[in-house]
């Protein structure tokens, strides 16, 4: 997944976890008893660094990528929970390819086999892609520069809206550095120190399993099944495109469990893409999610209404931040700031802690990899990994000068597309990067854990309060924070690569083209997603649209707070979030203390602040697919660690591609035919009395 919930990157990390020791049970399980990986795969040929950059591989990373910036766009818009893809990327570039590879074979065609090393830069080139749809802020800070977000913040002078053009060049010039900020440390970080980088490691073993006969029968098995929810998702969201006609139509407005609850945004929206999500996420995040939404709009919301009149005037309007909308908005951000707070301190503490141990105990750290329990490959696998990952280096001054030059043009730059971010604020921001880079790559490294957005948000306070209120502090904060954003996480998913590189033997130079190439298809691809979905949607950004873009309107908030200070907060609102704050403390300090097998059925604060402002209705979706999966589990173990992937992928992926015609049908104002509100006419004009009161 990147901290917790906003960014998705907790779902990312356990996830990983999970995966990596499901697919190392079945898939090489019958391998490691007899031969390493590595001795499996002894009589094929590693192809060049060149040949391992395939035109065939950049052309399905190509609409591989598309297809994933729909899928990450919109759960960016909705609730900002995006799992790790990085399974799907695999598969499916890995389904395309070898089916091309089989047509021309047997045409005769065929000039170059499929390696694994091309699948490496297939996932690579598709995930650094996708990855900007999230680290480009579109849901978060970029959106929350723009005039809609800033009417329902209360610094809502100072904004910015999107353009494609000022998007596409702010991209450009922010989401390489990141890339050269980090590359002279790969022997250091890979090899040296032996940082496990769970999710690359995962990732690798799934790819090192495609090419195996038994592997490359099951994911043959896995796409089918992949291929089958594809169409029932794409089906469904056409189906239910029909009954939309008017506000308040469709499944998607059923009130599921009456109509009480349905006012408090406790019902099932049919939503294919977060039962999917839900069967990704690990149960713990499923549960934290619903578990807020049960605390704060099935419990405190309700009793804090009540309390309309004495703590804030009855005369506000609902989205009002001097009234309940101020206890949504900070109490989340409250609860953000305390968990990312904590969790920054604590990987920043493992990582000083783990290198220092490193320095000094280097013949014990070549025998034992931080952050993992036990070595699963030979002697042989190392030395061949080693010998192939050092072959091909990337010059020391290649890195630095790319970093300079890149900063250089940036510094010059970005003030012209935000004249409140001033040329020494991005030098200041420039300076400390790579040193925020390395630590960001290195805990990533021990705890797969990327901590972007937390970097982002001590920009937004740092660079926020340094330019003040008058000289247009919310726009030059969020704007540090795209900068700040962009590098840490680059960085981290380079390292990732690299990681999955050398368990593949794809060279570090492929590695890093492929990178290269993947976030230039991401500098141009994300923003058109966006700018489909911004000119396509009159409500996107809007609470009761459908896509209300939270992350937008909470980091906004964040660069308000930073700048202006607590004193528009309505009564007591300070109070509850000084009390959340310290909560989400101490509930991440409890979850670390106590035993592991008590620990996971704490709830992560991160998750539980999501619903607290955007309501709990996708955490019953997410919670439907984690009991699909935990049943499928209880019957099937086997086939539901296989499988069960591959159809949470369909679900999201089907579901995701379906945006594609929605958005262009409604650019082209083509409404649906029918209005199904489920209930009577006179029924229905109660409901909309009861719900607009």
């Amino acid at each position: 997944m990147e901290e917790k919930g906003v960014d998705g990157r907790v779902v990312k990390r356990l996830d990983s976890e999970r995966s990596s020791n499901s697919m190392n049970r079945q898939r090489f399980g019958e391998v490691s008893g007899v031969l390493s990986i590595e001795e499996f795969f002894e009589d094929q040929e590693v192809p060049p660094w060149r040949k391992q950059l395939t035109f065939r591989a950049f052309f399905v990373s190509f609409w591989l990528s598309i297809l994933f910036s729909f899928i990450v766009m919109k759960l960016n818009l909705t609730t900002g929970i995006i799992p790790s893809l990085n399974v799907s990327a695999g598969l499916l570039g890995f389904f395309f390819v070898k089916s091309w590879t089989k047509f021309l074979e047997r045409s005769g065609l065929l000039r170059q086999p499929f390696t694994r090393q091309e699948n490496t830069v297939i996932q690579t080139c598709v995930v650094a892609s996708s990855g900007i749809a999230f680290s480009g802020g579109f849901g978060s800070y970029l959106f929350g520069m723009s005039e809609r977000i800033a009417h329902r913040s209360s610094g809502s002078k100072d904004f910015k809206d999107p353009s494609l053009g000022w998007i596409i060049g702010f991209l450009f010039v922010v989401s390489f550095l990141g890339l050269f900020s980090v590359v002279p440390l790969r022997k250091i970080m890979v090899v040296d120190f032996k940082l496990t980088y769970p999710s690359g490691t995962a990732t690798a073993h799934l790819i090192n399993s495609f090419h195996t006969p038994r592997g490359a029968a099951l994911a043959k098995k896995q796409v089918r099944l992949l291929g089958r929810f594809f169409s029932l998702s794409f089906l469904w969201g056409f189906f239910q495109w029909f009954f939309q006609a008017a506000d308040g139509c469709g499944f998607a407005h059923f009130p599921t469990f009456g109509l009480q609850a349905r006012a408090n945004r406790f019902y099932f929206d049919f939503s294919a893409t977060y039962i999917g999500v839900g069967m990704i996420c690990p149960h713990i995040i499923n549960v934290s999610v619903l578990v807020g939404g049960i605390i704060s709009w099935g419990i405190m919301w309700p009793l804090i209404e009540n309390k309309k009149g004495q703590w804030f005037s009855e005369k506000l309007s609902s989205d009002d931040l001097s009234g309940l909308e101020g206890y949504k908005v900070f109490i989340a951000i409250a609860i953000i700031l305390g968990d990312g707070l904590y969790n920054f301190f604590k990987v920043l503490t493992r990582t000083l802690s783990g290198l220092f141990s490193q320095l000094q105990h280097k013949r014990e750290a070549e025998d034992f990899s931080l952050g993992s329990s036990s070595r699963s490959e030979f002697s042989y696998d190392d030395e061949r990994r080693k010998q192939l990952f050092l072959k091909d280096q990337i010059p020391i001054w290649f890195a630095i000068g790319g970093y300079v030059v890149i900063a250089a043009v940036s510094i010059n730059t970005l003030p012209h597309i935000f004249p409140q971010l001033k040329w020494y604020y991005i030098l200041v921001i420039y300076i400390f990067a790579p040193i925020l880079a390395f630590c960001n790559a290195y805990g990533c490294g021990l705890t797969d854990w990327s901590l972007a957005s937390t970097y982002g948000k001590l920009a937004i306070f740092t660079i926020g309060a340094w330019a003040g209120p008058l000289h247009g502090g919310v726009i030059a904060g969020l704007a540090a924070c795209g900068v700040m954003m962009n590098i840490v996480s680059t960085a981290s998913d380079l390292m990732q690569d690299f990681k999955t590189g050398y368990l593949t033997l794809a060279s570090p130079r492929s590695m890093f083209v492929s990178q290269v190439v993947g976030t230039t298809m991401g500098c141009i691809i994300s923003p058109c997603v966006f700018w489909l979905f911004y000119k396509a949607f009159d409500d996107l950004g809007l609470r009761t649209g459908q896509y209300p873009a939270p992350n937008a309107v909470l980091f906004r908030n964040m660069s308000v707070l930073g700048v202006e200070g607590l004193s528009s907060l309505p009564k007591n609102c300070l109070t509850f979030c000084y009390v959340f704050f310290a909560t989400a403390i101490l509930v991440n300090l409890i979850k670390d203390l106590i035993p592991k097998k008590w620990a996971r059925f704490i709830p992560l604060p991160m998750a539980m602040a999501l619903p607290f402002y955007l309501g709990p209705y996708f955490a019953i979706d997410m919670s439907l697919g984690s009991l699909i999966l935990f049943v499928w589990q209880k019957l099937n173990k086997t086939k539901a660690d296989a499988f069960g992937p591959a159809v949470a992928s369909g679900l999201i992926c089907g579901d995701g591609i379906w945006m594609l015609p929605y958005s262009i049908l409604a650019l082209a104002e083509v409404k649906p035919p029918i209005c199904m509100k489920f209930l009577s006419r006179a029924t229905n004009a109660r409901v909309d009395k009861f719900l607009g009161s």
